[in-house]
């Protein structure tokens, strides 16, 4: 999930001045999965969702926790549904807010860091409380139905000096319980590139660890792959001004690549600034086929191939 304002949807079924949901595009021949998705934060039902995305050949999602709210949903929402996988965290911008405290809206104590929050106003907590708070994500961790931890990481975009050891604090603590409990370790990086690849170096990356939204250029695309790092493409790759995700979805193995909306985020070009949605990962995916110069159908069953492999499902 991005710390920006591209935000369309409040919560699940609220909409705050959503436009028009694109539409419908040509279903993928070879299904696939969105690897990366925020089901409680788009308009309509889980199954609405499922059924639209899946008549496009979306036929799995990871629904990804934010926040102890977000997770514990997640959670619930994969046991109820085949076709669900969860991931559960503590986004990074969240664990400033839990240690500093949040005065509500779109802001957070000066240098804390930023970015919209639906827990409303929170007086601070302390380490004490992101300690309770990544205990339960500890337990939610181990739950059979729960595939990753994420996401988690850095974001250097909202957050200041103030908030940088929470983040890092929490991250690192990620990391120990997607190693733990042998789950997929889910990065989200904003700005902070040499900083994460430092923390997963030192503190030993999960055997399992995907690089969300991947937003490096392809120097970094081969640091990634000789570690063995999954690198997940949103629509970004389709925007014009993005010609380095262009470059290192070129370089990266395809071994190592998968595909993802964050919806109701990034929605792919044509339909920049409308509502995203898992449905709509056919147009990333045939991005996608072209910056490689392969075949639809190859890429997807690459695809779908990794995105099992990456979550262990």
């Amino acid at each position: 999930m991005p710390a920006s304002s591209e935000k369309t949807v409040e919560k699940t079924g609220q909409k705050t001045g959503e436009k028009t949901a694109p539409p419908l595009p040509e279903p993928l021949r070879v299904p696939v999965a969105d690897s990366h998705t925020h089901l409680d934060m788009q308009s309509g039902t889980v199954e609405e969702a499922l059924a639209k995305a899946a008549s496009v050949g979306v036929t799995t999602v990871v629904q990804v926790g934010c926040d102890l709210k977000g997770s514990r949903w997640a959670a619930e929402t994969a046991a109820r549904y085949d076709a669900v996988h969860a991931t559960v965290a503590l986004h990074p911008n969240e664990a400033p807010r839990i240690v500093h405290g949040d005065p509500g809206g779109t802001s957070q104590p000066p240098g804390a860091g930023g970015g919209w929050s639906r827990q409303g106003a929170r007086v601070p907590g302390g380490d004490t409380a992101l300690e309770e708070a990544l205990a339960e994500i500890d337990r939610l961790a181990g739950l059979p139905h729960v595939k990753g931890v994420g996401e988690t990481g850095l974001d250097y975009f909202r957050t200041g000096p103030v908030g940088k050891a929470a983040q890092e604090l929490s991250f690192r603590a990620h990391i120990e319980i997607a190693k733990r409990h042998g789950k997929a370790l889910v990065i989200h990086d904003r700005d902070a590139h040499a900083d994460v690849l430092r923390v997963l170096k030192e503190e030993g990356a999960p055997e399992r660890t995907v690089f969300h939204c991947y937003s490096g250029d392809a120097e970094m695309a081969e640091l990634c792959a000789r570690a063995g790092y999954f690198m997940s493409f949103a629509g970004t790759v389709t925007f014009k001004n993005a010609q380095n995700l262009r470059d290192a979805l070129a370089v990266a193995p395809l071994e190592l690549v998968l595909v993802e909306t964050d919806a109701p985020f990034l929605t792919p070009a044509p339909y920049r600034g409308r509502p995203n949605a898992p449905y709509l990962i056919p147009v990333t995916v045939r991005a996608m086929a072209a910056v490689r110069g392969i075949d639809e159908d190859a890429l997807s069953s690459a695809l779908a191939a990794n995105t099992a492999r990456a979550f262990g499902y």
